[in-house]
C-alpha cells in the first residue's frame, strides 16, 4: 500500500479499541517471568555452550601475539575465537568499528576474543588465561582539545550539517539584545537492565541468533554480510527486548561472537557482554560542545539564531546531531547551524535515547531561558512569542501539525506556572530553595517503510507476523489493537508474533518511528486481508463493514470465521511512505515540560519535585503505554540532567565508571510524581492511523527544564552537564 496522499476517514478512525487504554497484552508474561529474553532460552537448543569475550586492554594500537595455550588447557574449554582462525569477516553497513578487533585495536574493549567452555565460569576462567601482547599508539581522547581541528561533519541520509538562511552575522551584530554562550553534554551510556547477548545455532550452513535487538532486518543482513554468507541462511529471533534505548539498534559483537563460538565449537553458544563491555565495546552517545547565539528585537522577537556543534566518533563515524532542532523550532529569518565532528579514539558513539534533540535542547533551551531572562520576559511567553507555523528555513513550507503554543497555555496552568517568582532564590520550603523550570519539547516526525503478514484461522481469531520488536514500549498490544480495530475484533481474537526475521520487514523499533508505521503497515496488511474475506462472502469489500466479529453488508451478515470454513485466508502488505508528503509539509512533535526543583541550601542536593509534560503527537494509540513511554522518557532526563555522565581517562581512551556501580542512573527515590498530557491530535500526512510518536519526545527538553528549575530556586546558571552540586555550592546565595 502507498501512502502519497493524507488519510481519509478509515475504520480506525471509530476508535473502538485504538485510542484506548488497555492493558499491555504481554504484561502477565513480563510479570511471571515468563515472557523469554535472549539468555533466557533454554529449550530452543540443546547442549548449549558459553562464551565469554575478551576485550582490547589499550585504545589504539595493535596485537602482537595472543598466546592461548593455557587457556585452551584449561577445564571445560572447548573453542576460543580470536582474529587468527576467525576466517575472513566483513563489516556491517551500520558499525564503524569492526565487531572482531586485532590484529589492529580501534578502541578500548573491542573485543578480541571469545572463549568458549561448557560452563559460564569455566569461559570466564579460561579467559583470564589468555595472553595478549600489545603495542599501544597514541590516540585522541579529549574532545576540548580536538575541537578547533575538527572539519564539518560529514551529510547523513541527505541531512545537511551545515545550514543558513539570510544573513545571521549582520542579523546578530545588529540586535539590541543578544545571548552567546557555550554548554556541554558529556559521553553517557544507554544503561538499559538488559545486557546485550545471544544464542546462535547452526544447522549445517543454516544460523539461527536468539538476540536483543531492536531492528531485526538491519541485524540479519548486517550479521549475514560480516560473516559472508548469504542473508537467507541467517535467521534473527527477538520476540522480547529489556530495553535497547538506541544501543541495540545495530548488530553488536554478543551476536557475531556467538555465531564464530557456535561455528567453532560445534554447539550452540550463548554470550551476554558483561557490563564494563556494554559501555566501551558498543555504542554511547558523544559529548558535545555547543555554542549558541541569539539576538533578539527589544520586544523578544527573535532576529538572528546559531547554533554550532562540536562531537567525535571514531575515523567513518557520524556526529551527534545536535542541531537539528535549532533549525525548526523557533521563527527567526536570519539562521546559521554547524556540526563539527573531530575523529577521537574512543569507543563507537551512535544513537542514544533521541540521538540529536535530545542533547541539541539540552543547550538550546537552556538559552532561550537566558534571552528571555535578559529580556525581562516570562520564558513561557517568549517561547510563544517566538512561535511559526511555517519552517523558519523554507516559510513556503508549513508544518501539517504545529500546537506548540497550545502545549505551553494547558502545562502553565495545569502546572500552576504563574504563581513562579521570575527573580532567582526567592522562594525556599525549609532547607529547600524552590525554583520552577521550562523548556520546549521536540522531535522530527520519521516514517518508515513496514510490512505485515495477517491470518485468518477457522476460529475466527487473527495472527499477525511482522518482524517489529517490542522493546518494553507495548508493540504487542497496539498492534493488536490495529488488527482488532480493522478486522472488527475484541482484543483477545487477535494474537501477535513479533520479531523474527522470517516474518515481513517492519519498521523496527527506534527513533519514535516504530510505533506509527509498524501499525501502518497491519493496517495495510489487514486491509488487504477485509477485501479477501469481503469476496469470500460475497459481499463488495468498498461497502462492507467488520464489527462485533462479522461482516455486513446490504442488509446481510456473516460471521467473519466463516470465511476462514475453507481454509486459512493470508494476506500480506507492506506501507510504502512518500517523501512528497513530508517535503510538502514539516511533520514534527511538539511538547511542553515543566518541573519543579528544590535545591538544599547548605549542601546543594538537587531534588526534582515535580514533573510535567505536555506533548502533540498525532492521534495517541493507546494512552495507557504512551503515558508509560513518556514517564519513562522524563525519567531519563532527570538521569542526564543530574547525574548521568561517562569519565574519561584521557591518558588511556577508555570510560572509566562503566558499570552501573559507578555509572549513576534514576531510581525510584528520585523521580518525584509526574504527569502527561496528551492534546487531542491527529495529523492525516503521517500515516493511516494518522499518529506519531511520543517515546523520545518525552526525553527531549527535560534535562533543560531541570536546569532551567534549578537557576530559578538558586540563581546559579549551569551550561556543563550533569547539574551537580560541586558546580552549584560554592555560587549558592548565603543562607539567611
Amino acid at each position: 500500500m502507498k501512502f502519497d496522499t493524507p488519510a481519509d476517514t478509515n475504520p480506525i478512525d471509530r476508535l473502538r479499541v485504538v485510542g484506548q487504554p488497555h492493558e499491555r497484552i504481554d504484561g502477565r508474561m513480563k510479570v511471571t517471568g515468563t515472557a523469554p529474553y535472549a539468555y533466557e532460552h533454554h529449550d530452543v537448543a540443546q547442549n548449549v555452550a558459553y562464551g565469554f569475550v575478551v576485550g582490547a586492554a589499550i585504545a589504539k594500537g595493535r596485537v602482537t601475539r595472543i598466546d592461548s595455550a593455557a587457556a585452551r588447557r584449561a577445564p571445560g574449554v572447548l573453542a576460543i575465537v580470536t582474529h587468527e582462525n576467525a576466517g575472513e569477516l566483513g563489516k556491517g553497513d551500520k558499525n564503524t568499528a569492526r565487531l572482531l578487533g586485532g590484529p589492529e585495536v580501534q578502541h578500548y574493549h573491542q573485543a578480541l576474543a571469545v572463549v568458549v567452555a561448557e560452563s559460564f565460569e569455566e569461559a570466564r576462567a579460561a579467559a583470564r588465561l589468555l595472553d595478549i601482547a600489545y603495542e599501544s599508539a597514541g590516540g585522541a581522547f579529549d574532545l576540548a582539545a580536538a575541537k578547533d581541528g575538527a572539519p564539518d561533519a560529514p551529510a547523513s541520509g541527505g541531512t545537511p550539517t551545515q545550514t543558513g538562511a539570510g544573513d545571521f552575522e549582520a542579523a546578530f551584530a545588529a540586535a539590541p539584545v543578544q545571548i552567546d554562550q557555550s554548554y556541554t553534554t558529556p559521553d553517557q551510556s544507554h544503561a538499559m537492565m538488559e545486557p546485550h547477548a545471544s544464542l546462535a545455532e547452526w544447522d549445517g550452513d543454516r544460523l539461527t541468533v536468539w538476540t536483543s535487538n531492536q531492528m531485526i532486518h538491519w541485524g540479519a543482513t548486517d550479521l549475514a554480510r560480516t560473516l559472508n554468507v548469504a542473508p537467507d541462511t541467517v535467521r534473527i529471533v527477538s520476540p522480547f527486548i529489556g530495553g535497547g534505548f538506541g544501543g541495540k539498534l545495530f548488530l553488536r559483537a554478543d551476536a557475531l561472537l556467538a555465531a564464530l563460538g557456535a561455528r567453532a565449537a560445534d554447539r550452540p553458544v550463548k554470550v551476554a557482554l558483561s557490563r564494563p563491555l556494554i559501555a566501551n565495546n558498543t555504542t554511547h552517545r558523544p559529548a558535545t560542545i555547543q555554542r549558541i547565539r541569539i539576538g533578539t528585537q527589544s520586544d523578544g522577537r527573535i532576529t538572528a539564531i546559531a547554533h554550532e556543534s562540536w562531537s567525535g566518533d571514531l575515523e567513518g563515524g557520524q556526529p551527534e546531531a545536535a542541531t537539528q532542532q535549532t533549525r525548526l523550532l523557533y521563527a527567526g529569518a536570519n539562521r546559521m547551524t554547524s556540526l563539527k565532528l573531530a575523529v577521537l579514539d574512543l569507543p563507537e558513539g551512535n544513537a542514544m535515547r533521541a540521538p540529536g534533540e535530545a542533547p541539541g535542547l539540552m543547550a538550546l533551551e537552556i538559552a532561550i531561558d537566558e534571552a528571555a531572562e535578559r529580556l525581562g520576559m516570562d520564558p513561557v511567553e517568549f517561547r510563544i512569542l517566538n512561535d511559526t507555523q511555517v519552517d523558519p528555513e523554507d516559510p513556503s513550507r508549513p508544518f501539517s501539525q504545529r500546537r506548540l503554543a497550545e502545549c505551553f497555555r494547558r502545562g502553565a496552568e495545569r502546572f500552576g506556572w504563574s504563581a513562579r517568582d521570575a527573580r532567582p532564590a526567592q522562594q525556599r520550603d525549609g532547607r529547600w530553595m524552590v525554583g520552577l523550570g521550562v523548556a520546549s519539547a521536540f522531535r522530527n516526525n520519521m516514517n518508515m517503510d513496514s510490512g505485515a503478514r495477517v491470518r485468518l484461522g477457522a476460529d475466527g481469531v487473527v495472527t499477525v507476523e511482522t518482524d517489529m520488536t517490542d522493546i518494553g514500549t507495548g508493540s504487542y498490544t497496539i498492534i493488536a489493537q490495529t488488527a482488532a480495530e480493522m478486522m472488527g475484533l475484541p482484543l483477545d481474537r487477535v494474537q501477535v508474533t513479533l520479531g523474527d526475521s522470517r516474518f515481513p520487514v517492519s519498521a523496527g523499533s527506534g527513533g519514535q518511528w516504530g510505533a506509527n508505521s509498524s501499525t501502518a503497515g497491519v493496517y495495510a496488511a489487514c486491509a488487504k486481508l477485509r477485501e479477501a474475506v469481503a469476496r469470500k462472502l460475497g459481499f463488495d469489500p468498498e461497502a462492507a463493514e467488520f464489527a462485533d466479529g462479522a461482516v455486513r453488508a446490504g442488509g446481510r451478515e456473516a460471521p467473519l470465521a466463516e470465511a476462514a470454513r475453507d481454509g486459512e485466508i493470508v494476506a500480506e502488505d507492506t506501507i510504502e511512505f512518500a517523501e512528497k508528503l513530508s517535503e510538502e509539509q514539516q511533520q514534527s512533535t511538539f511538547g511542553a515540560h515543566f518541573v519543579e526543583v528544590g535545591v538544599d541550601m547548605a549542601t546543594a542536593e538537587v531534588r526534582v519535585r515535580r514533573m510535567l509534560a505536555v506533548c502533540a503527537a498525532g492521534r495517541i494509540l493507546n494512552p495507557l503505554t504512551a503515558r508509560s513511554q513518556v514517564i519513562g522518557a522524563m525519567t531519563m532526563g532527570v538521569g542526564g540532567a543530574l547525574m548521568e555522565e561517562l569519565a574519561v581517562d584521557k591518558r588511556h581512551g577508555f570510560f572509566v565508571n562503566h558499570d552501573l556501580a559507578g555509572y549513576e542512573v534514576p531510581v525510584h527515590a528520585d523521580i518525584p510524581h509526574q504527569e502527561v498530557i496528551f492534546l487531542d491530535e491527529t495529523d492525516p500526512t503521517s500515516s493511516p492511523m494518522k499518529a506519531k510518536g511520543v517515546g523520545e519526545l518525552g526525553l527531549c527538553g527535560v534535562a533543560a527544564a531541570i536546569a532551567n528549575a534549578v537557576h530559578n530556586a538558586t540563581g546559579v546558571r549551569v551550561r556543563d552537564y550533569p547539574v551537580t552540586l560541586d558546580k552549584l555550592i560554592g555560587r549558592l546565595p548565603d543562607v539567611a
